[in-house]
């Protein structure tokens, strides 16, 4: 019998292992330190973790090692940067949700310290290693349980980076024309982020599908402004090439931890509630081409055609922000 976990699920899971970096030119590879690695599949039942963990805390613990000199000198130190972390996801009925993803974004790139200097100066604490990105452990997995074994919600897909859940994924059924990639953005903006908050406060995107179309947004999005993610000018959809092809493009590691460092905001609206903003396939792409030309520093000019209302300002904020953390000596500052 076809169902989304034999059909659509399982397309997205091979897809995603697949050697996802197969399209990336050698000058993308070497800008992110080399080769990257790509995502591998662990069963949800054989990760490290217990049903009501948010975080798979020994991969966590193992990273924190790994990319923080000063944790590593005494590793007992992990256990302290663990405990802030865990009150983050504790704290979302307090904060809100937005709120909550805000400061556990801090913590996600880097922006948070801690008095672990020979002096007890506060040093940056990196949970994921942005400039080679091969230091990072990249896990894909199905059918993750939280908060029970029995009775707990069930999600489809979770991408996690360091053992940190950063993408929540949806799959629907292909074989019942009732059904859109709209129940699987449902289930997870009226559904999961309204019972388990927690497990959306790490997270950097969540995504729905299908297998005939693909949608992504952010936390309390409203699902009529989730958008599809398109690769340079193919915007087919409707079958299941084209949704592995968003799959392919977006889904990348390096694509994720981009949008997460470079391509996120967080702001306030008309009424004064805290939104998320990630960017658009559109803005992505042209913020990149700009910071690229910039650090190569030619043509000195260039034009981006837009028409009203195709989020210019947030193009140029994105650009910006970029090329204020590249590492690049050329780039302006």
């Amino acid at each position: 019998m076809f169902n989304e976990e034999n059909t659509v699920e399982q397309m997205v899971l091979d897809t995603l292992c697949g050697g996802v970096t197969s399209n990336m030119v050698a000058e993308e590879l070497a800008s992110y330190g080399g080769e990257i690695k790509g995502w591998r599949f662990v069963a949800a039942e054989e990760l490290p973790r217990q049903h009501s963990d948010v975080l798979v805390e020994s991969m966590v613990r193992d990273a924190l090692i790994r990319l923080n000199p000063e944790i590593k000198a005494q590793p007992d130190r992990a256990d302290e940067v663990l405990y802030r972390l865990r009150t983050i996801p504790l704290s979302v009925q307090s904060e809100g949700l937005v709120r909550a993803n805000e400061l556990f974004a801090e913590w996600l790139r880097g922006e948070k310290s801690m008095p672990f200097g020979e002096r007890g100066e506060h040093t940056p604490v990196r949970l994921i290693d942005f400039e080679n990105l091969s230091n990072n452990d990249y896990v894909v997995t199905n059918q993750w349980v939280y908060p029970d074994k029995e009775g707990g919600r069930r999600f489809d897909i979770i991408m996690l980076v360091n053992g940190i859940p950063l993408v929540v994924g949806e799959a629907k059924t292909p074989v019942r024309p009732a059904v859109t990639w709209v129940d699987g953005a449902s289930d997870i903006h009226n559904g999961y982020e309204q019972s388990v908050p927690q497990m959306f406060v790490p997270n950097v995107l969540s995504f729905a599908t299908e297998g005939k179309c693909y949608r992504y947004g952010s936390v309390r999005m409203p699902i009529d402004i989730w958008g599809p993610w398109h690769e340079g000018e193919n915007k087919a959809e409707g079958t299941l090439a084209d949704v592995q092809r968003s799959i392919r493009s977006m889904l990348r590691p390096h694509v994720v931890l981009d949008i997460l460092q470079n391509f996120t905001l967080f702001a306030t609206d008309k009424k004064h509630w805290r939104i998320k903003i990630i960017c658009r396939y559109q803005q992505y792409e042209g913020a990149n081409l700009m910071v690229a030309r910039v650090v190569k520093g030619y043509p000195k000019k260039g034009l981006i055609w837009h028409f009203q209302g195709s989020c210019k300002s947030l193009l140029m904020v994105f650009a910006a922000q970029k090329l204020r953390m590249h590492r690049s000596s050329a780039t302006p500052r």
